[in-house]
Formats: C-alpha cells, sequence, structure tokens
C-alpha cells in the first residue's frame, strides 16, 4: 500500500509493491556507474485490490452533487514517491545497505523540486568495491555513494 505523503515533506517514500515492479519495469532514466534511476510519471495504484468506483466513493463529493464530476482527480500525479532498491548480492552487509539507503533518501530530498512528479526507484546496479571500502560504513563510502547520487539526479532531473 502507498503511504500518503505528509504535508511538510516534498518526497514520500514508495512502499507499494506493485509500484516498484512497474516503475522497475520501465526504461532507466539516468545511470551511475553504481546507481541506476528509474521513472514513472503517475500515482500509485493506490490499495490493492480496489477498483476506480470504490475509490471514487471515498472521495467529498458524488456525482450527483453540484459539478460533473469528482473534485479529486485520480490520475493526476500530484506527487513524488520515492523507492531505493539495495540487493544484498551488491552490498553483502546490512550497515551497508542501510548507509546507501539513507543517501538515497537524503539526496532525493535534496532534488526533490527539480524532478517530476509521479514514482521514482533509486536501484544500486553495481557493488563498491570493497578492497577500497573496507568499513561497512566508512565515511569514504559515504562521500562517494553521495557524490554519485548527486550526479544520478542532476542527470534525471535534467533529463525530464
Amino acid at each position: 500500500m502507498a503511504q500518503r505523503q505528509p504535508a511538510g515533506e516534498t518526497m514520500g517514500r514508495l512502499v507499494d509493491s506493485t509500484a516498484f515492479v512497474r516503475v522497475l519495469g520501465s526504461r532507466s532514466r539516468a545511470s551511475t556507474s553504481h546507481f541506476a534511476v528509474h521513472h514513472l510519471p503517475e500515482r500509485p495504484s493506490g490499495r490493492p485490490g480496489r477498483s476506480q468506483a470504490s475509490a471514487a466513493a471515498d472521495l467529498s463529493t458524488t456525482l450527483g452533487t453540484v459539478g460533473e464530476g469528482p473534485v479529486d482527480d485520480l490520475s493526476a500525479p500530484a506527487f513524488r514517491q520515492i523507492g531505493a532498491v539495495v540487493p544484498k548480492r551488491h552490498a553483502r552487509r546490512a550497515v551497508t545497505r542501510s548507509l546507501i539507503k539513507r543517501q538515497i533518501y537524503a539526496a532525493s530530498g535534496r532534488h526533490a523540486e527539480a524532478l517530476a512528479h509521479g514514482l521514482w526507484v533509486v536501484r544500486l546496479r553495481a557493488p563498491f568495491d570493497r578492497a577500497q571500502f573496507p568499513s561497512a560504513a566508512s565515511a569514504a563510502l559515504r562521500r562517494v555513494a553521495r557524490a554519485e547520487l548527486e550526479a544520478l539526479f542532476t542527470a534525471a532531473a535534467s533529463a525530464a
């Protein structure tokens, strides 16, 4: 189920597994040596198994009231959601996976205003060299991941 975006944040978290599959099925918008970003300019599908009729029943207006149709347009993307995919085969240690996910969410927050509305997924596509970064959560790994994610989101924003 997709979470509603809080009022104070500019980028919500994507948690719906079907939305992840749909976004990852699209072509990547930008990539670096370790990361790829995918984007779909649409809203998440809502609760699994919900039809458009039941979604329309939850709206503040009905078809019998004043106006032509529902006030809320369910098809228009009105927000951004971000998801992160960090597979265990590319980051064996949980500490490293957590560090990379935190860097992904932080970078997406910094670039949220420049990114198009819709669903975004950042995927770790290659492992970081363990010989170069022996510590699971080193400051060097954090710096390299942050710099690469900054370049990735800059390229993704300009590709729109």
